[in-house]
């Protein structure tokens, strides 16, 4: 009850947070909202302090930073987005991407001590100080013992006590939409918050972000021109990670950017192939795609760092979406479609002829359009309406694949105005669309039927002992089936020869 009453108390302050640096219905959008929220933002600027920053993304911002870590991830994927928001709320928000206040070195020290029992100096020939400050760690440029210059990221003191608190606060604000406001019922706001929560303790666990950087780096070998740097795994543990140093401009560093001969438009092209090319091809992929983890080096490579969240996507995840993209690609819609459907993102009731319609009216007019010709917001909102026409739910498992989706399109959009997504996508999912559904694709499957039929077989003698089981106690009268025809003994020993016989005939198959 403690618990509940402390979580409300902390959403309260959330709201007036936001309030207070008119964070919620800005002013300078006054003149576009309806009457209700002209008057709401009126009420709500009456709390707001004076003298407040000019630019609205800023002052969210500086909102999000008071509020704590998880809010934060928040405002990194909305800057992102400034087709959407803005150009100038996305500029005001790009402080959230590496800009954070540093806590100290002294601090820094002490982390690091505690963590390898030994004096830093031990570790590393020099330390230096924080070149780099995010919401749950900064990170340190460093020489070691040897001679080797690398990365020393360091979390921030007392991290997890906040994560966990935050969360326990987003759960509540999730509970009480589902309760107040059915509409948002069909979004999961509960499921949404524990698949962020899930990343975010993760995150607190910098082995675990050693290991994903390590996998990402085998994958990453798919996709052209895209590095990930190398672990050093005997100075790092659950509270620092080091990696090799990278000498590169970092994507949110426009100006440096605009100052170099890089080819924006390539890195564009190479930033979304390398994101399609991991999640199709091997399965994972870097969940955190905003600029400031983002760097290109003079070689004009993407390199990635910051591997706190891993997304995932299963094998049959993974085709339903090549499927739903190549039918995009190809402007066949009723492919895209009838893959919706197979894949259970919209229910059987409706029809899937509409639902192609739906899904026309929403590829052409923007299909071989470049990005500064489409109009995103317009596109997310039609987006909505026609999630919500068809009762399409939000599926937890994708969530980490449509925000990161989301992020990488907008870095991308950042580096080239006129990025054509689907011209970059086309080759990464045609290949993919080769090989799995082609000979090597079919073998494979045939494989892994192989396998759980074994597995299958391999459980069957428990399950007939079990059934084995029920007879004798059917048969002596110890248990008894209410609400049903009663079940003849003859049907019993017919069923124990039909198992038998399915038994016999798959093993002899397997010996085959």
């Amino acid at each position: 009850m403690f618990a509940t009453l402390a979580s409300f108390a902390r959403l309260l302050r959330a709201v007036l947070t936001l309030a207070r640096h008119d964070a919620i219905l800005p002013a300078e959008y006054q003149s576009v909202y309806p009457a209700p929220a002209r008057m709401a933002g009126r009420v709500m600027r009456l709390l707001a302090r004076r003298r407040q920053a000019g630019n609205p993304g800023e002052r969210l911002a500086r909102a999000l930073e008071s509020l704590g870590p998880s809010y934060v991830k928040f405002g990194q994927i909305l800057a992102t987005r400034g087709d959407v928001i803005g150009e100038r709320f996305a500029r005001g928000l790009a402080r959230l991407q590496d800009k954070m206040p540093p806590f100290g070195d002294d601090k820094a020290r002490t982390v690091l001590e505690a963590e390898f029992g030994a004096p830093p100096d031990t570790l590393f020939s020099e330390l230096g100080p924080a070149v780099a400050a995010a919401s749950i760690a900064q990170v340190h440029k460093a020489t070691t013992s040897d001679g080797r210059t690398v990365a020393v990221k360091i979390l921030r003191p007392d991290i997890e006590r906040r994560i966990a608190r935050d969360i326990r606060t987003l759960s509540l604000g999730a509970a009480l939409a589902e309760r107040f406001a059915p509409a948002s019922r069909r979004l999961e706001p509960r499921k949404f918050v524990e698949t962020v929560s899930r990343s975010l303790t993760v995150e607190t666990d910098l082995r675990l972000e050693a290991a994903a950087a390590s996998e990402l780096a085998e994958a990453a070998a798919v996709a052209e021109g895209y590095r990930i740097p190398a672990v050093d795994w005997t100075r790092s543990t659950k509270r620092v990670l080091t990696t090799e140093w990278i000498d590169a401009i970092a994507l949110s560093d426009t100006e440096r950017l605009s100052q170099c001969d890089l080819d924006r438009p390539e890195l564009a092209t190479r930033l979304t192939r390398a994101f399609l090319a991991t999640a199709l091809d091997r399965g994972v992929f870097h969940a955190d795609m905003h600029a400031g983890n983002l760097f290109a080096d003079e070689a004009g490579r993407i390199w990635a760092v910051d591997f706190g969240i891993m997304g995932r996507i299963g094998r049959a995840e993974r085709r339903f979406l090549a499927l739903i993209l190549h039918g995009f690609l190809t402007r066949d819609y009723m492919s895209a479609a009838r893959a919706h459907f197979a894949a259970g993102y919209v229910p059987q009731h409706h029809s899937v002829e509409d639902f192609a319609s739906a899904l026309r009216a929403v590829g052409e007019p923007i299909f071989g359009k470049r990005a500064d010709e489409v109009p995103m917001s317009r596109v997310l909102l039609q987006l909505f309406e026609i999630t919500d026409l068809f009762d399409m739910r939000l599926r937890p498992e994708l969530v980490m694949l449509q925000k990161t989706m989301v992020q990488c399109e907008g870095v991308a959009r950042q580096l080239d105005p006129k990025h054509d997504m689907w011209g970059a996508a086309a080759p990464v999912v045609e290949r993919w669309m080769k090989r799995e559904l082609g000979p090597e694709g079919r073998i494979r499957d045939l494989g892994e039927d192989v396998v759980r039929l074994h597995d299958a077989v391999r459980q069957l003698p428990r399950a007939i002992e079990d059934w084995a089981e029920i007879g004798a106690k059917l048969k002596a009268g110890e248990l008894k089936l209410s609400g049903g025809p009663r079940i003849r003994p003859w049907a019993l020993r017919l069923a124990w020869l039909a198992g038998a016989g399915a038994t016999g005939a798959m093993l002899a198959w397997l010996a085959l």
